[in-house]
């Protein structure tokens, strides 16, 4: 049965608000994330149908807080809840926030194309942070 634990998980990503190590275990995509400040990443997902992320992911908060945007009410998980934010949702995200998250690998890698070169974009007029 494949497994994965934070400590073996390598750094994936370390910015200024995230840092965030993914695995894949079979067709799903583990993520363990740590917020380091509060962030509304709403402009990563235009493009995306609706401009919101449309993969579903399930997960469990260890501290802090995360929220769930959908179009019609808002979905508040704190530590402790277990989750699952479905399509159609904007996440914002909070200083402090550590989660594990699985999402299928797939939806997450087609979102992930378009936040990627949003955030690009972003960089390059000296509108987001990070390295």
């Amino acid at each position: 049965m494949p497994r994965m634990s934070k400590a073996d998980a390598a750094v994936s990503l370390d910015e200024p608000e995230i840092e965030g190590r993914y695995a894949e275990l079979g067709e799903y995509t583990v993520a363990f994330e740590t917020h380091k400040a509060d962030m509304d990443p709403a402009p990563l997902f235009q493009g995306l149908p609706d401009d919101r992320c449309q993969c579903p992911h399930w997960g469990m908060v260890l501290a802090g807080r995360i929220i769930f945007q959908y179009a019609d009410h808002d979905e508040v998980f704190t530590a402790g809840d277990a989750y699952y934010g479905a399509p159609g949702h904007l996440p914002l995200l909070f200083a402090g926030t550590e989660l594990v998250e699985f999402s299928p690998t797939a939806a997450l890698n087609e979102t992930m194309g378009v936040v990627g070169k949003n955030l690009e974009a972003a960089r390059a007029a000296g509108l987001a942070g990070g390295a």
